[in-house]
């Protein structure tokens, strides 16, 4: 099935995806008229970001719930060792008297993460973690004050924390409250239920799904109890489009939604909104079994500048360095950047030799979206050393590159495609000067999923350089592609490359 949705609603209705690009593991709260959502962004730096909303339609990124994970050669990506596909995983999200708890876990480390705070905009934020790492696990606090996670894939699982929320409750003991929790899809092998959230309405626990049977799609199970060690009784909640994964949330004035992801190749897993209605205890997803295209919410106003920006690195005082657009692919190294040191410039300085776009630090990134978007960007290489390589790339196990490549005597504009799985310099043009332009333009109508990639010598007129890179979305990176800022040596430390802006644009 082709399904096309523009990315700016026409008219005053709301229309799916409701966010087209990479924010999966959604989990979301509603604290009077204001939406909160987290999402999942595994190795970059900061982690779990937080956005806010107030029509469920057009959300900004208003904070993230860590600036570094955890201080570990994975994710600092040195001595041969990386995080891509890890880091921190599906977070939760709640409000509890006065404090906002956004919880995750990390594989890298092996570790649960409560992060809290009393201001979820402006924080600051304090962390805890404790053994074990509680796999896509859902944070509960129950009427009578008592605190759990809710975990597990396949068998789904409780285990009750103590009071303060900083770890397992001594003396309890995990308990299996679902046996088996795809068995309402009649699923074989395949992705077990997993990603749990659950809520509590009218006095009954309802506990969300994803399941992916074998030869299916991946399906929202929902189970049901009056108490929450059960006995829970399940159903299948939606089975259209691959579509699942989320939770319930509701309106001022009494409307509910469930809030879900799909896969859509290239661009990631993209958030949609279904209508929910209750019937006989039961909440019933979507309009006859379907995801709506359109929804009874105010239109999107776009991506820009909300989740996605243009950046000129010009910076008033007290602004922050960096706009929470940005995120750093794995933990920076502070010294080693600057939109200081050339007043309305992103300096990324040299401090090691590297062999890869994927193994070099200090990339910095964010979301490419669809249907269509690109990224431009101006950048001064006159202190550049032999052997660097700096420009744009499209950040991903199969990436694309266009940028300078700096020699002994001369430099020249190189466009990379990893397409292959191993990287190829698909063309090389000799630079004269020492300022260049360069553009990638992403295609993801249809999950069309085509990179274009361009280069210039004044800002206006663009050529096309290389091949155009057919993306892909892998597992071992189990991200979206991200535009991404980079500059590395190969031969020599110490230089360094200016650059005076990037911008976005959707199409």
């Amino acid at each position: 099935m082709l399904f096309l949705t523009p990315l700016v609603s026409k008219g005053q209705t709301a229309r799916n995806p409701i966010i087209f690009a990479d924010v999966p593991d959604a989990a979301m709260i509603r604290v009077g008229d204001t939406y909160y959502m987290s999402s999942t962004t595994m190795h970059m730096s900061p982690g779990v970001p937080i956005m806010k909303s107030k029509d469920l339609v057009n959300w900004e990124l208003v904070s993230y719930a860590y600036d570094t994970l955890a201080n570990v050669d994975e994710l600092n990506l040195i001595n041969g060792k990386s995080t891509y596909g890890r880091g921190s995983w599906a977070s939760s999200l709640r409000y509890h008297k006065g404090t906002y708890y956004v919880t995750s876990f990390a594989q890298t480390t092996g570790k649960t993460y409560i992060f809290t705070t009393k201001n979820i905009e402006n924080g600051p934020w304090k962390t805890m973690s404790f053994k074990p790492s509680y796999h896509d696990h859902s944070l509960f606090f129950d009427d009578d004050g008592r605190v759990y996670l809710i975990y597990g894939a396949g068998k789904i699982r409780l285990v009750e924390l103590n009071e303060q929320v900083s770890g397992v409750k001594p003396g309890t003991t995990e308990q299996v409250i679902i046996e088996n929790a795809s068995a309402p899809s009649g699923s074989g092998p395949g992705l077990p239920a997993e990603g749990s959230q659950l809520f509590k309405v009218n006095g009954k626990y309802y506990l969300f799904n994803i399941t992916w049977p074998r030869g299916g799609m991946r399906t929202v199970i929902i189970h049901r109890a009056d108490n929450i060690t059960g006995p829970y009784e399940g159903r299948v909640g939606l089975a259209d489009m691959g579509v699942a994964q989320g939770g319930l949330i509701d309106t001022p004035d009494g409307k509910w939604f469930s809030y879900l992801f799909r896969d859509y190749g290239a661009v990631g897993r993209i958030p949609y909104l279904v209508s929910v209605s209750w019937q006989d205890g039961w909440p019933v997803l979507g309009i006859n079994g379907k995801v709506p295209e359109t929804l009874d919410l105010p239109a999107s106003k776009g991506l820009i500048p909300g989740i996605v920006t243009s950046d000129d690195f010009t910076r008033k005082k007290g602004a922050a360095a960096l706009p929470l657009v940005w995120q750093w692919n794995h933990n920076p190294d502070n010294a080693l950047w600057s939109v200081t040191e050339r007043e309305g410039y992103l300096r990324l300085k040299t401090g090691r030799l590297d062999t890869s776009f994927v193994t070099a630090r200090n990339t910095l990134t964010q979301r490419t979206f669809g249907p269509e978007s690109s990224g431009s960007l101006a950048i001064d290489v006159s202190n550049m050393k032999a052997g660097d390589f700096a420009g744009i790339g499209l950040l991903q196990k199969k990436y694309g590159l266009v940028g300078v490549k700096a020699g002994r005597e001369s430099a020249s504009i190189v466009m990379v495609s990893a397409e292959s799985g191993a990287a190829v310099e698909v063309q090389t043009l000799p630079l004269g000067g020492n300022k260049a332009f360069f553009k990638v333009h992403c295609d993801f109508i249809n999950k069309k999923d085509t990179a274009h990639f361009y280069y210039s010598l004044n800002g206006t007129s663009w050529m096309p350089i290389g091949s155009p890179l057919k993306m892909a979305y892998t597992l071992p990176h189990f991200m979206g592609y991200r535009f991404a800022l980079f500059n590395y040596a190969t031969q020599t430390i110490g230089g360094y490359a200016d650059f005076d802006y990037f911008h976005v644009e959707d199409h």
